[in-house]
């Protein structure tokens, strides 16, 4: 359970660092308030394949965040 507040909290740390590379203040603001709200949202999960999933698709759409801004700046 311990490791897997780590992985949450670490994902969390990823995605925030991202969306600060987002360009424009209306889109980070937005991304930012729906990171906060889908992690506040799932906090007390405590099935631990739900929680296995939910990193997972964070962790895809962490990529698809990059994946985003890296077109952008090309």
């Amino acid at each position: 359970q311990f490791l897997r507040r780590q992985q949450v909290l670490q994902l969390y740390r990823k995605i925030l660092r991202a969306i600060r590379e987002v360009p424009a203040e209306q889109d980070r603001r937005y991304l930012k308030d729906w990171a906060r709200e889908e992690f506040k949202r799932n906090k007390d999960a405590t099935e631990e394949d739900a929680i296995r999933m939910m990193i997972t698709q964070g962790n895809m759409q962490l990529q698809e965040l990059q994946r985003t801004l890296k077109l952008a700046k090309s």
